[in-house]
């Protein structure tokens, strides 16, 4: 009998089938998010949203394409956006492709400017019985994650 029998959990999902689920329940979530006026992103913007309301925030993503991993400044702001989100039980991944996900969320619906989006924070909306079934998936892959000490995953995007 394995522990995870013992507590009647599933075993933790291994290999790429796991982190294709991942990357398709986030590409659902920035949809439905954005749809619902439920996305912040930006840097500033979302630093902003955190210190004013951080109990709105339900999950986290940072962003970063290869010519980004030289720019300390944006290091040292992620440092301090995942050390926030762990001292507020936020989930938190990272994705590689800032590329994908311009393809997702696309211009600012304001100015149609493109947005920064090295950090997107999802918010609760205001209806109190919203349970996306895309968070759920995510929140659980962030705490299998979490449970294998990789506290940040990293998330590849569906084509």
């Amino acid at each position: 009998m394995t522990l995870e029998e013992i507590h009647g959990q599933e075993p933790v999902p291994a290999g790429h089938d796991w982190m294709q689920g991942a990357g398709k329940a986030l590409h659902e979530l920035l949809v439905s998010a954005q749809r619902r006026g439920c996305l912040t992103a930006g840097v500033y913007e979302s630093a902003k949203l955190m210190n004013v309301d951080p109990d709105n925030v339900a999950f986290c993503v940072l962003a970063t394409d290869e010519e980004d991993e030289g720019d300390i400044a944006l290091q040292i702001h992620f440092t301090l956006i995942q050390a926030f989100c762990c001292e507020n039980d936020i989930d938190i991944v990272r994705v590689n492709d800032v590329g994908k996900l311009a393809a997702i969320v696309g211009p600012s619906e304001e100015s149609g400017e493109p947005r920064d989006l090295h950090c997107i924070l999802i918010t609760n909306p205001n209806e109190d019985g919203w349970k996306d079934p895309a968070l759920e998936k995510l929140n659980s892959f962030c705490e299998e994650s979490r449970n294998l000490n990789d506290w940040v995953p990293t998330i590849t995007l569906p084509e």
